[in-house]
């Protein structure tokens, strides 16, 4: 780099006739400055931007003009100057000891806050006497206390961090500075951002603001931290509708995209990283615009400071004098020189302005803290023995000390003090100052739960506003609903979109939809899961009411044709039609009527098992007794025929067998249904989806469909049976009944199986117990009816000589 105009710290050995070294460039020399045993640096910046010079670098470049008078520069190297007079004046601290100072005014300029550094570790005596080493000597000061932004702190540390030289920070929190392995003399008294930045996002989560802008300075600071803001925030479920950065020094073109991009943007929450001064800049362009009601989420560089709360643009850039003392710098008519009303005994303690505004005394706390630390460390180094090492570096991070305020101050392995944050609040007070409220704190140190805690403190809004503002892309969606990401959109877009049948949400913002339990459905509002309403053939129930009256009205009617045929059975046509069996008929067929009741009412194991087999049983023994009365017609007529003995092979006995032979195999049939498989309860989940139908499982269909199907046979038998009788001489042909309740049998059994099995949950039973009715109600009426008719209402037919007709041959006494 030899002969680069820039480099104007770099020392050149001249030849041994001129034994000394000498400085290129102009030296740098410092704004605030002091002599002491010791001597501290001081890296601040007094003005916040300077003039951009087109450099054709054809000559020397110019000195750099800084602009914009920055008064937080000066209130920091107050406080640093205020702690060296106290650590003088301290007979406890390097007693006996005095601590000087250089202080440099680098107007926020990375290239100038070099060259102040280069200044501070190697003098700037434009000749100086070599040392034994060429060139070489100790370092001017033993540590530099600055600067505030991120930038050059990065750009000093890697320049003085060979040398060992400490540079402490009071206000630079970049995260990246806690590398050691870069910058390794770095040290600060204020937390890095790592841990900010994520307390930032915590924040903006706990009021639920999902969808912020952001705007960042377009340096290591607010690249840094809001790289790992943006991190965090999707961590959190927080998204980004815009990220733009910028510096003081860009085009106003820079600026005007952003004002654009802020207009036609939809959240109402901006998040910054920006310095002080880069956010005063954005304020007033913003004001110009009239874009106001936003809500600002910022950082430790701009939080507390009470000019851009006030943001009056006419204060924005004073002279110093001026604006300290509120004097009057006027202008004489006969003269251009200014002359001035202050007198330069002007009492600074009444002034009330930026200067002496302690709103940012926490900033200045951190600086005197740093300057502390220092003086600790090279107390300790004073206090050892010759076998101490001498490097203030490796004592200053070890130093653990307690200020006059009962603050403890050290540094960790990456030389940040411990991450604690208070969140303030903007208040405006009735005379129209904006007063910093403390609504929480911050706790990097605490379980991530508890870190966040913010005071039962009423806040105050943008547009002093006291309801939180609500800033997101999509609305919450409610309980019943389910959120469905919108296409090409941040995750914090989406559409609410209503559960399905049988799903609920019962949270918001849900992502699914979780299905109800088998015997639960969804409430009208998807939100809930409400037992499903359980649905069976119940008595209290219209149906199940009328299909019960009809059960006992058919039970009651055969009650009364059994009394009739017991008052009247030594009358001819009781006699003549088997009264044995007309009374074993009578009795199977009451159980019938009574046997479909075991259908109504809640399906329980003994009545599942109970209404099949009863109603199989009970029909069986009623179509045998049919069929035996069908096949004692066939044979007393077959009696009559010349050399017939047919009655005595089917006498009563034989027909009471007949009867119960057929009965049992039902029974067998049955028990080998009910030890196998038998029915059970069973809730049905698929015939509806809003209700739990119970029912009686068959178990074995097979043994079901063989309990109707030997029915069925029986039936059938006894129906070609009596059809062939149907025409046999009688005046009262018992077979033409018989073949009329047997075709109405056969007719609703065969019409019962296709409704049995189209008809969904208790309409199923219904067909069941009205297919059993019905066919009893056939059998009552065919058989019973026109014999009660005739011994009721036409008692002179009921006579033996009209029973057997006139012309016929006489019947068998069996008959």
């Amino acid at each position: 780099q030899r002969g680069h105009p820039k480099t104007n710290f770099l020392f050149e050995h001249l030849p041994p006739l001129e034994s000394v070294c000498r400085q290129r460039g102009d030296p740098e020399i410092p704004q605030i400055s002091k002599d002491g045993d010791i001597i501290l640096g001081g890296v601040f910046s007094f003005h916040s931007s300077w003039k951009v010079i087109q450099d054709a670098y054809m000559h020397k470049p110019l000195p750099l003009q800084c602009t914009s008078f920055n008064f937080r520069g000066i209130q920091y190297a107050q406080a640093m100057l205020f702690a060296i007079q106290e650590i003088n004046n301290s007979t406890d601290l390097l007693p006996g000891i005095s601590l000087g100072y250089k202080i440099y005014d680098v107007c926020g300029s990375i290239a100038r806050a070099l060259k102040a550094a280069l200044a501070l570790a190697n003098g700037n005596e434009g000749l100086s006497a070599p040392s034994k080493a060429p060139c070489t000597r100790p370092a001017q000061v033993q540590a530099i206390m600055g600067e505030t932004s991120s930038s050059p702190c990065m750009a000093i540390s890697t320049v003085i961090g060979p040398f060992h030289i400490p540079l402490i920070s009071h206000f630079a929190t970049c995260a990246c500075l806690s590398d050691k392995t870069k910058y390794p003399s770095f040290l600060r008294t204020i937390p890095s951002d790592y841990y900010q930045s994520r307390a930032l996002a915590q924040l903006v989560k706990y009021f639920g603001w999902t969808w912020v802008g952001a705007i960042r300075s377009n340096n290591d600071y607010g690249n840094n931290g809001m790289a790992i803001f943006t991190e965090t925030a999707q961590q959190l479920g927080i998204c980004l509708e815009y990220s733009v950065s910028f510096f003081r020094t860009d085009p106003p073109d820079k600026m005007q995209k952003i004002i654009d991009i802020i207009k036609v943007s939809t959240s109402k929450v901006i998040v910054t990283f920006l310095s002080h001064m880069d956010i005063d800049m954005l304020i007033h362009e913003l004001s110009l615009h009239n874009l106001t009601g936003y809500q600002w989420v910022g950082t430790e560089a701009w939080i507390f400071d009470s000019h851009t709360a006030a943001m009056d643009s006419n204060e924005l850039f004073t002279e110093f004098w001026e604006t300290l003392f509120s004097c009057e710098f006027k202008q004489s008519k006969s003269s251009s020189r200014n002359q001035t009303d202050c007198t330069g005994h002007e009492d600074v303690t009444e002034v009330q302005n930026s200067f002496t505004d302690m709103s940012l005394m926490p900033i200045f706390y951190n600086v005197y803290k740093g300057v502390y630390a220092v003086a600790h460390a090279l107390h300790n180094i004073l206090s050892c023995n010759k076998t101490c090492n001498n490097k203030i570096l490796q004592h200053i991070r070890k130093i653990r000390f307690t200020t006059k305020e009962g603050d403890e101050v050290y540094f960790n392995a990456n030389g940040d003090p411990a991450a604690k944050y208070e969140i303030i609040n903007w208040q405006p007070t009735e005379n129209g100052i904006v007063d910093f409220v403390t609504v929480g704190l911050y706790d990097a140190s605490l379980p991530a739960d508890k870190q966040l805690n913010l005071l039962n403190t009423s806040l105050i809004w943008a547009q002093n506003s006291p309801k939180v503002p609500l800033s997101v892309c999509s609305e919450k969606c409610p309980p019943g609903t389910r959120k469905v990401l919108q296409k090409g959109k941040p995750v914090c877009c989406y559409d609410c979109l209503r559960c399905a049948e049988g799903e609920i949400s019962n949270t918001t913002d849900s992502v699914t939809c979780v299905r109800c339990d088998p015997e639960f459905w969804s409430n009208e509002r998807r939100a809930a899961c409400v037992k499903k309403e359980a649905e069976f053939l119940s008595y209290k129930e219209i149906m199940g009411a009328l299909l019960t009256a009809a059960s006992l009205f058919g039970t009651c009617m055969t009650a009364v044709v059994a009394y009739v045929f017991f008052r009247f059975r030594q009358t001819p046509i009781v006699r003549a039609n088997n009264s044995e069996l007309s009374f074993l008929l009578l009795f199977s067929l009451t159980l019938c009527f009574l046997c479909s009741l075991t259908f109504i009412g809640r399906p329980s194991e003994w009545s599942c098992m109970l209404r099949h087999t009863a109603f199989g049983i009970t029909f069986v023994l009623c179509i045998s007794c049919v069929l035996g009365k069908t096949i004692v017609v066939l044979m007393a007529f077959r009696a009559t025929l010349p050399g017939s003995d047919v009655m005595k092979w089917f006498g009563p006995a034989q027909q009471k067998l007949s009867v119960l032979g057929f009965t049992l195999i039902q029974v067998i049939i049955c028990i080998l249904w009910l030890t196998i498989s038998p029915p059970f309860p069973f809730k049905n989940f698929k015939e509806f989806k809003d209700k739990i139908i119970l029912e009686c499982a068959l178990g074995s269909a097979i043994g079901f469909w063989s309990v109707l199907g030997y029915i069925g046979l029986l039936a059938m038998l006894c129906f070609i049976l009596a059809f062939l009788a149907r025409k046999l001489p009688d005046n009262f042909n018992e077979a033409k009944f018989i073949t009329f309740s047997m075709l109405i049998f056969c007719a609703v059994w065969i019409t019962f199986i296709p409704a049995y099995v189209s008809s969904p949950g208790k309409f199923s039973v219904a067909v069941e117990i009205f297919a059993i009715l019905a066919s009893s109600f056939g059998l009552l009426i065919c058989i019973f009816v026109p014999k009660c008719y005739i011994i009721l209402l036409k008692p002179e037919k009921n006579t033996k000589k009209n029973m057997m007709g006139k012309g016929t041959p006489k019947v068998a006494k069996a008959f």
